[in-house]
C-alpha cells in the first residue's frame, strides 16, 4: 500500500509475518536491575531495568534447547536448563554460551540457585533432585537428594538454606538439605470446584522464613502449608484453570502469581486491625494485562513482572513506588526485540526479513498515481516475494543483511558466517553460496555492508571486528580490529559512512569506537555515557556521528574533529522535551535525508520523527507533537511554534522505517492484532450468567 505523507511518498509494509516466540522464564538479578527472560524457542535475553528497560543483550535460540528455568547465582552468573537435561551457563561478556552439561536425570523441569548463590539445585524428570556446587569457571555436580515418584515441576529454597520444598503430581516434599532426605510429604487435594481431577500438579512452590510453604497447581489453588508439621492451613481457589507461576518479594510481604487465563493476581501480607501485630495474605485486585497463560512471574522491589504465550513482558510498577502520576504511563509491555530485524536494499528496492531459521526477500510494489497528502494510493505492481532461504542446523539466525545494491546477502548463526551472491536475469533470481569463509568468521552479531557494496563489515562476539572486501564471487580478508585492551566485550551495533572511510562501533557498556577504514586504524572512542546505545549512524558529508542511548538522549559528534558538535552541545544544554524522554520503547534505527545535510531521521515501534537542525528546540511549555510546519508566509502562529521536532504516530508497531530515496519512505509494520491471531487460542473463560 502507498501513501503520501506530507512530502514523502511511504511504502507501507504490512507482509513481515514476525511472531515473537513466547516467554517461558524470567528471572530477575537484584545486585544488577537486570532481568534475563527466556522464550519458548530458546532464545535468552537480558534487560537492564535501570537503563529505561533495553533489551542490552541476547543469545540466540536453538531448536533442542527449551529452556525449563533460568536463574542467577553467583552475583552475576546466568543459568538455564530444559527439556534436553542440559544445565548451560552464558557468557554475559563475549555473549555466547560457556559451556552445556548434562545433569544425567531426563528432562530438568526446575532449577534454582540457593540463598549464598554458592550451589544449584535441578529437579529431574526421574524424580531426581540434584545439587551442584558452583565453581569460578565451572559447575560441579555434588549429590542427589532422595529420589521421589514423580517428576519435580518446582522448588524452593528456605532463606537459611537449611531446607528446600519440591513440587511435584499430587504432592509437595520437604527435604534437608544437609542430609538429603526428604522430612515431610505434604499430599495436595486433586478437588478442583468440588470435582476429583485425576492428578494436581504443583507448578510452583515458595519457601518463606517462618516456614510456611505456599503453593499454586492446576487445580486453580493457591496454598499455605505449615513445613513443620505437614500441615495445611489456608487454601485459595483463585482461576477456573491451572495457576502456573509464582514469586516472593525480597521482604516477603508481597508475592505474585500468574494463571493460564492469562490473569496476575497480587497478594500482600497486611495487618488484621489498624492496632494488631497479626497479619494475614489478602489478595488484592486480579489484574488482566496478558490474553494468554502466564507462564512466568518475577517481583522486582519496585515492580510486579510477567510472561507467557502472548509474548509480551508486562512490568507493572508497584503502585505506592510509582512517581508518574498517571497509572497507564508507569505500565510497560514489551512485545518486540530492540534490534533490527530488517534490512534494505535501496538500489533496487528489496527488504529482507529476518525469521528465526529463514529470510524471506520481497521487491517493494510500485504506484503511477499521485494525490494528495494522506491519500492511500493503489498499487500498479504488487510486491514480490523473491526468494525464501532457509538455514540448515538447529541454530537461530543471530542477524543479517542485505547489501545496498541488492547483490549479496549475509547472515550468522552461533557458529558460522554465510554470504552469497545473488544475480538477477529479468524476473528470475539466482543464489551462489560463497565457500570457504574463513575460519575466524566464526559467529556474528551485527554485518554491515558498505555503502557501495565493495566491503563487509562483521562485528564477532569475541569483541573483534573484521573488514572483508567483496569480490564478483568471492571475497579477501583485509583487516581484523581487535578488542581494545583485553576485554572480550562483543560489539552490538555497528554504523559505517556513506564515503567507507569510517566505522563505528558500539557494545554492551556505554562505550563506541570509531576506526579509520583507510588507515586501519582506531580513530578516537567516544566519551562513555551511562546508559547503554540503541542506534547509531553516520551521516554523508560531514561525517557526523549521530548516538541514540536508552534514556533517549541523543548526541551528535564529529569524527573528524574527535568532539560533539555545536548542535549537540545546545541541545544538552537546553534538554529534551519531558514528553521525548518519557517514550518507553528504544530508537532502533537513524538515517539521513541526501539532500537535507540538517535533517535527522529517526524512530521507535510507536513514532517516527524528523529531527531539523536548523529550527529551535522545543521547550516543556510548547507542544512536542505539533502540527506541520507554516504553508505561506502569513501564518504567524504556526511560524512561531515551528520547532525541531516532527513526529508522526501514523505508523505502529513500526519495525523499520528508512529513506529508499529523496521522496519516498519505507515502513514495516506489524499489527499486534495480527500477532494474536496467529497465536493459539486462549483458555475459554466462562462469562457471568452464562
Amino acid at each position: 500500500m502507498n501513501l503520501r505523507m506530507g512530502e514523502f511518498k511511504v511504502h507501507r509494509v504490512r507482509f513481515f509475518n514476525y511472531v515473537p516466540p513466547g516467554i517461558r522464564c524470567v528471572a530477575y538479578n537484584n545486585q544488577s536491575n537486570r532481568l534475563a527472560v527466556s522464550r519458548t524457542d530458546g532464545t535468552v535475553e537480558i534487560y537492564n531495568l535501570s537503563a529505561n528497560y533495553f533489551q542490552e543483550k541476547f543469545f540466540p535460540g536453538h531448536e533442542s534447547r527449551a529452556t525449563e528455568a533460568l536463574c542467577w547465582a553467583e552475583g552475576q552468573r546466568l543459568f538455564s536448563a530444559g527439556l534436553n537435561g542440559e544445565i548451560l551457563e552464558y557468557d554475559l561478556q563475549a555473549l555466547n554460551i560457556k559451556y552445556a552439561m548434562d545433569a544425567f536425570g531426563g528432562p530438568i523441569w526446575s532449577m534454582i540457585a540457593s540463598p549464598s548463590g554458592s550451589q544449584l539445585l535441578v529437579g529431574c524428570e526421574d524424580g531426581s533432585v540434584k545439587l551442584f556446587q558452583i565453581t569460578p569457571d565451572k559447575i560441579q555436580f555434588e549429590r542427589n537428594f532422595d529420589r521421589q515418584k514423580s517428576r519435580i515441576l518446582s522448588l524452593s529454597w528456605h532463606p537459611s538454606g537449611t531446607h528446600i520444598a519440591a513440587g511435584s503430581i499430587d504432592y509437595i516434599s520437604v527435604f534437608d538439605v544437609k542430609s538429603g532426605s526428604a522430612i515431610h510429604k505434604m499430599i495436595v487435594d486433586r478437588q478442583y470446584m468440588g470435582v476429583s481431577k485425576r492428578k494436581c500438579i504443583v507448578w510452583g512452590v515458595a519457601f518463606l522464613s517462618d516456614g510456611t510453604v505456599i503453593s499454586v497447581d492446576s487445580a486453580g489453588k493457591v496454598q499455605f502449608w505449615d513445613s513443620a508439621t505437614g500441615t495445611l492451613v489456608k487454601s485459595h481457589l483463585v482461576a477456573n484453570a491451572d495457576v502456573q507461576s509464582i514469586a516472593v518479594a525480597d521482604q516477603e510481604d508481597s508475592f505474585v502469581v500468574g494463571t493460564a487465563e492469562g490473569t496476575v493476581f497480587h497478594f500482600q501480607l497486611v495487618s488484621v486491625t489498624s492496632n494488631s501485630t497479626e497479619k494475614q495474605w489478602v489478595r488484592t485486585k486480579p489484574f488482566q494485562h496478558h490474553t494468554h497463560d502466564v507462564r512466568t512471574v518475577a517481583h522486582s522491589p519496585t515492580a510486579l513482572i510477567s510472561g507467557g504465550t502472548d509474548t509480551h513482558l508486562v512490568i507493572r510498577p508497584l503502585m505506592e513506588k510509582v512517581e508518574v502520576k498517571n497509572y497507564d504511563a508507569a505500565l510497560r509491555k514489551i512485545t518486540f526485540p530492540h534490534r533490527r530485524l530488517i534490512s534494505c536494499s535501496k538500489k533496487r528496492q528489496l527488504l529482507l526479513f529476518q525469521f528465526a531459521h529463514h529470510l524471506e526477500l520481497w521487491r517493494l510494489g510500485s504506484t503511477v498515481a499521485t494525490g494528495k497528502n494522506g491519500d492511500t494510493l493503489p498499487l500498479s505492481k504488487n510486491a514480490d516475494h523473491l526468494l525464501h532461504l532457509k538455514t540448515k542446523g538447529p541454530e537461530n539466525i543471530i542477524c543479517s543483511s542485505i547489501s545496498p545494491c541488492g547483490s549479496w546477502i549475509a547472515y550468522s548463526t552461533a557458529s558460522r558466517v554465510f554470504l552469497y551472491r545473488l544475480n538477477y536475469e529479468h524476473d528470475n533470481i539466482s543464489l551462489q553460496r560463497v565457500s570457504k569463509m574463513p575460519a575466524f568468521l566464526r559467529s556474528a552479531l551485527q554485518i554491515l555492508f558498505s555503502e557501495d557494496s565493495a566491503k563487509l563489515f562483521v562485528a564477532s562476539n569475541q569483541g573483534s571486528l573484521h573488514i572483508i572486501q567483496l569480490l564478483e564471487g568471492s571475497f579477501k580478508h583485509l583487516h581484523t580490529f581487535q578488542p581494545q585492551s583485553g576485554t572480550v566485550e562483543a560489539m552490538c551495533l555497528l554504523a559505517v559512512s556513506p564515503d567507507g572511510n569510517w566505522l563505528a562501533a558500539s557494545g554492551t557498556s556505554a562505550g563506541v569506537h570509531v576506526y579509520n577504514v583507510k588507515h586501519l586504524k582506531l580513530h578516537c572512542t567516544v566519551p562513555a555515557y551511562n546508559f547503554p546505545v540503541t542506534a547509531l549512524a553516520i551521516a554523508p558529508n560531514t561525517n557526523n556521528l549521530v548516538i541514540a542511548h536508552s534514556d533517549q538522549q541523543v548526541f551528535e559528534y564529529s569524527i573528524p574533529d574527535k568532539q560533539y558538535t555545536e548542535w549537540s552541545r545546545n541541545v544538552q544544554k537546553q534538554g529534551f522535551h519531558h514528553l521525548w524522554l518519557q517514550r518507553d520503547t528504544p530508537i532502533t534505527h537513524i538515517s539521513f535525508h541526501p539532500k537535507r545535510p540538517m535533517h535527522i531521521l529517526l524512530h521507535d515501534a510507536y513514532m517516527f520523527c524528523i529531527i531539523d537542525k536548523s529550527l529551535p528546540l522545543p521547550n516543556d511549555k510548547t507542544v512536542l507533537y505539533n502540527p506541520l510546519p507554516p504553508t505561506n508566509e502569513s501564518d504567524v502562529f504556526r511560524r512561531r511554534t515551528a520547532h525541531a521536532f516532527k513526529i508522526s504516530k501514523i505508523y505502529k508497531p513500526l519495525l523499520f522505517m528508512d529513506l529508499l530515496d529523496e521522496r519516498t519512505l519505507v515502513a514495516v509494520e506489524r499489527p499486534l492484532d495480527d500477532i494474536i491471531a496467529q497465536l493459539p487460542p486462549p483458555i475459554k473463560k466462562k462469562k457471568f450468567g452464562t
